[in-house]
Formats: structure tokens, sequence, C-alpha cells
């Protein structure tokens, strides 16, 4: 009989290869029982190893939460990668969770993109006692400037109506001069003075928060918060969104380092001066989260939400007067009546206004700017609609559910301020939540509302807007952090 010995060599290729097969099973295994959803939890679709739930990622994922709803209802649960969400749709659900049970959802889960950028500080991914102190303190300061935020908005719509003019009726995009002039109402707030439109470095970090933001809500950036250990070491685009986040905190620790030099502990000041004499007041008390850190994040919260979504929100409003001259039309005969041409627009005339506050917010309705929110966090075990909901689990709010619910409005899908008006008065509608609702709904709403009506009216009052001649303009959007309109050029003609 004769033996056959396999070489040392084959027997070693042959036991790495097993080594290997058996290391893929168990981390499928150990997958498989990590993503298996808990008892009585949400359904949702099927999920794979690895990736967790499939959806077609060359659709805008608040489309794809769309149909989902259709097949599973106003609450489900969907897992991408290491992040498991629970979503709910419909003004109902959304409002049970994130109203009567506020509580509850009071908290920011970890999205490895914000944690990398903001580290737990700020405002936007705070949670408990640091977010509580920050949000006060902001509330509070801002409720303080609220007297000069009409001012600062009526000035700055004086320039940005300058900067149109330069324009002599020829085609341009508007997107950073409106950018521009919303940036300014913020920087004036939180750093105590405006910049030209035509300022190189302005224009550069607008430039950087604009990419920056477009790439966190890019492909790029799901799949760096779906696979963060693995993205962590990998090359790709989203390498700029950390190149771009230094440049800004560059900035804006320059901006604090002069405010230290010439504080004046007896004026009142900026947002920034207003801050530095609060951790001075705490220095020392161990409970306190008043510090440089937290001043240079918070900051950077105020700079980007203080700018993105309410200069996307005129831009829509521009886009859409542009695409419904009609509607503009009578936008104009109302600021004529109430406003005519002789004074600035005031949030006072806003209750004299319907038709323009209607049309106001059908852009919101329609711009659908933050599509699903900015996701919560539970904070305990909780039960929605009869599920479980274990504490630490991640709340998708789909807001798009509620703008374009057929059971609310009327023509769901068409632009028609009539949604908001009742017997030729302004009709308040209860499921419209353009800035969420509860314990982490927008605390700059008021300033956004007057910056939206005192721009809008103000440069409708001076201009016409239109398409270049031989343009077609659309409503294709791009997903940033906000839904935006694509780049689009326009005529702002002057009205005599």
């Amino acid at each position: 009989m004769e033996f056959r010995f396999c070489p040392v060599s084959q027997l070693g290729k042959l036991n790495v290869s097993m080594l290997l097969v058996v290391l893929v099973m168990v981390l499928l295994i150990i997958d498989f029982v990590r993503k298996r959803r808990p008892r009585n939890f949400p359904p949702g679709p099927q999920l794979f190893p690895l990736v967790g739930t499939v959806v077609d990622l060359r659709q805008p994922l608040h489309l794809e939460m769309q149909k989902l709803t259709a097949r599973y209802g106003n609450i489900f649960s969907v897992q991408f990668g290491s992040l498991t969400f629970v979503v709910v749709s419909g003004y109902q659900m959304v409002r049970e969770a994130l109203v009567n049970q506020a509580e509850i959802f009071a908290d920011r889960p970890h999205i490895p993109l914000l944690q990398e950028i903001f580290r737990g500080f700020g405002l936007i991914s705070s949670n408990g006692h640091i977010w509580r102190q920050q949000r006060k303190f902001v509330s509070a300061t801002l409720k303080s400037n609220a007297v000069s935020f009409e001012s600062k908005v009526q000035e700055e719509s004086r320039y940005l109506v300058e900067a149109m003019e330069e324009e002599k009726g020829q085609q341009f995009d508007p997107h950073y001069k409106i950018n521009s002039a919303v940036s300014n109402i913020i920087c004036s707030i939180t750093f105590g003075n405006r910049f030209d439109y035509h300022d190189g470095n302005f224009q550069e970090l607008l430039h950087s928060l604009a990419e920056t933001l477009l790439l966190i809500g890019s492909f790029w950036g799901q799949l760096y918060n779906a696979f963060p250990l693995i993205m962590r070491w990998l090359p790709g685009p989203f390498r700029k969104i950390f190149r771009h986040w230094e440049k800004l905190q560059r900035f804006v620790r320059g901006v604090i380092a002069k405010h230290k030099e010439n504080l004046d502990q007896s004026d009142l000041g900026d947002y920034i001066d207003c801050y530095l004499k609060e951790i001075e007041k705490f220095k020392g008390d161990t409970n306190s989260y008043f510090h440089e850190e937290n001043l240079l994040c918070s900051t950077l919260d105020l700079f980007l939400t203080g700018t993105e979504t309410t200069a996307t929100a005129i831009r829509w409003a521009l886009l859409y007067m542009a695409m419904y001259p009609h509607i503009q039309e009578k936008v104009q005969l109302e600021i004529d009546a109430v406003i005519g041409q002789s004074r600035q627009p005031a949030m006072e005339d806003k209750e004299h206004m319907p038709y323009t506050s209607a049309v106001l917010s059908e852009v919101l309705r329609m711009g659908n700017i933050v599509p699903l929110g900015v996701p919560r966090m539970s904070t305990s075990d909780t039960t929605l609609a009869g599920f479980h909901v274990p504490k630490g689990t991640t709340l998708m709010a789909s807001l798009t559910s509620i703008m374009f619910d057929k059971n609310v409005w009327e023509t769901p899908d068409t632009f028609n301020p009539e949604h908001f008006l009742e017997n030729g008065q302004y009709r308040r509608r209860e499921a419209f939540l353009p800035f969420s609702a509860g314990k982490r709904a927008c605390p700059g709403e008021k300033l956004a509302r007057t910056e939206l009506f005192i721009f809008f009216t103000a440069l409708l009052q001076k201009f016409t807007f239109q398409a270049p001649a031989a343009t077609v303009l659309s409503f294709a959007f791009t997903l940033s952090l906000t839904r935006c309109p694509k780049p689009f050029q326009l005529c702002a003609l002057p009205r005599c």
C-alpha cells in the first residue's frame, strides 16, 4: 500500500484557507445576530449581511423611505451598515413621537460624520446636560438680540438688492448672493460684523461650507456613516469634509481670539462676547460646559444652520416665482398695496399680507428643505403604535410624508398657495412642520421666518424674476444636508 503525504506548504495554505472561511462565517453569524430585529420591533424589509437594508442608491433616500412607507405603514425599521433606524411617517405618528413623547426623543444619535466634526459639543450633536445648557444659552442670547434681528435683516436686504441691481437684468446664478446675505445675518449676530459680498475669504468660507454639506448628504457621506470603521482608513471625496471643516474651525478660532483681546465686560456684545463672559462666570464650576471648545462648535452650528436652510428656502422661493409668474404678480400687487415702493418691508406688514404669507408657507412645504428631519434618539424604552422601541434607538421622522400627505393637502403635488388661505385670510395648518417639532425643533425658527419674509418681499418689491431667454427652468434638486435646487440662472428685471 502506497501512502502519499501533502507537502507542508500545501497544508499551510489549506489551513489558512480554512481559517479564513471559518473567520468569515463567524463574522457573518455575529453580524446576523447583531442585525436581528428585537422582539416586537417595527417591521421592515429583509436585512442582508453587512449591508443591512438594500435600497436604490440612485434615488434620494427620502423618496425610497416613501416607497417603504407605502409597503410597511407609518412605522418601520431599516438598517444601513452599522446604523439602525426606526422611521415614522404621517402627521399623527410624527406628532406622537416628537411632541407627545418629546422628552423620550430628545437626544441625538451618534452619527459617525457628525461625531467626527463636532465631537459631541455644540448644539446639533450634543446630548443631556451639555445640550440643555447650550440650547438654553443660545435661545436666551437670540431672544435678547431679537429687537435688532429685524433691523439687521432690513439693512442686509438693501445690500442684496444692490448686488442684484449690479446684474442689470442679465442672467445670473443667485446662489451665492443669497447665501452671502443670509450668512451675514448670522455673522452679525455671532461675530459682530458682516462681510462684503466681494470679500474673497468670505466667499471661500461659503464655498467650503456648501461643499461640506453637499458631501455629508451625498452617497459618500452615507457610506461613511454606514461603515465608519472601514471608511476611516480609505481615500475618497469625503476626505474634503474634514479639510473644509478644519478651514472653518481656523477661521472661527481666529475670530474668538480677537474677541478675547477686545472683550468689554460692560457691553452686551455679540454671541461670542456673551459666551466668553459666560465662560468667565462659570470658571471653576465642574458642572459647567461653557468652554472654548463648546463655543467653537456652537458658533459653527449657528453658522451652518443659520446660512444653509434659510438661503435654500429663498432660492426655492425665487425659482417658484419665475416658474409661476401669475403668482409672482399677485405677490407684487399685495406688496404695492401694503408697503408700496417708498419704504422697506417690516415684520408688522406680514399680518396684512395673507397672500404673500401663504406663498412663503407653500415654498417651505413644496421645497421640503429637510425631508427626513434631523435624527433623534430615544432616552428610554418606549412604545410607538404598539411596537417596542428600546432605549438608544435612532428615530427618523419623515417630514416629506407630512408635506405631501394627500389626506391633508388638497393638491399635495402642486404649488398652490390656497393651501394656506381661507376666505382671503392666512390659514394656519396643524400638519405643517417645516422646522420640525418637539425638544429638538429649530431654535432659530423666529429668525428664519423674519429673514424669509423680509428678503423675499424686498426682492419682489424691486424686481420681477424670470427665466433667461431660451432657458427652461426646472425643479430638479440636489441633496445636501438640505434638499436644494440644482444650480439655475435667473434674470432680475427692475420694476419701474
